[in-house]
């Protein structure tokens, strides 16, 4: 598995980290092999300008993904094994300021939208509710149980 991370910010982030919670989580969707990922940490005003240029809407975000192979989730049975998953952008600042909102640490935010960001680059959405619930009750078990295995 090929996971890329490049930090285009003057925050400091551990790879390593987010190298290891996008192994986990493609894990536990069973996405193996000769997968490929990049993870791009960007400025608001990179972020501001992808969010206009991509989705038409002003001001920076948090995340954003930007799927190649259009893959889906494996089973265990059948694992995706190879092909490029697409990339994903995250802005530091903007997790930051939501961090703060919810009272949480800036690294658990940003591990959150890592593990939204691989979701939406595995088909999952969030515009209807149904669709909400899925994946947001599945990104809130893989970041858990993430972080309680990278903690135990």
């Amino acid at each position: 598995m090929s996971i890329e991370v490049s930090n285009e910010t003057e925050v400091e982030i551990d790879e390593k980290e987010f190298v290891d919670a996008a192994r986990y989580v493609l894990g536990k969707m069973h996405v193996s092999g000769q997968v490929e990922l990049a993870i791009l940490f960007v400025e608001p005003e990179v972020s501001e300008r992808l969010h206009l240029d991509w989705l038409d809407l002003e001001g920076p975000t948090d995340v954003m993904s930007f799927p190649m192979d259009e893959l889906r989730p494996g089973t265990s049975l059948s694992p995706v094994t190879e092909g490029t998953l697409g990339d994903i952008v995250i802005c530091p600042q903007v997790a930051a300021k939501q961090a703060q909102a919810a009272h949480h640490a800036v690294i658990e935010e940003m591990l959150l939208l890592l593990t939204h960001g691989i979701l939406h680059l595995l088909g999952y959405d969030h515009a209807e509710p149904e669709e909400e619930k899925e994946m947001f009750t599945l990104q809130r078990q893989l970041l858990l149980s993430y972080l309680a295995e990278r903690k135990a």
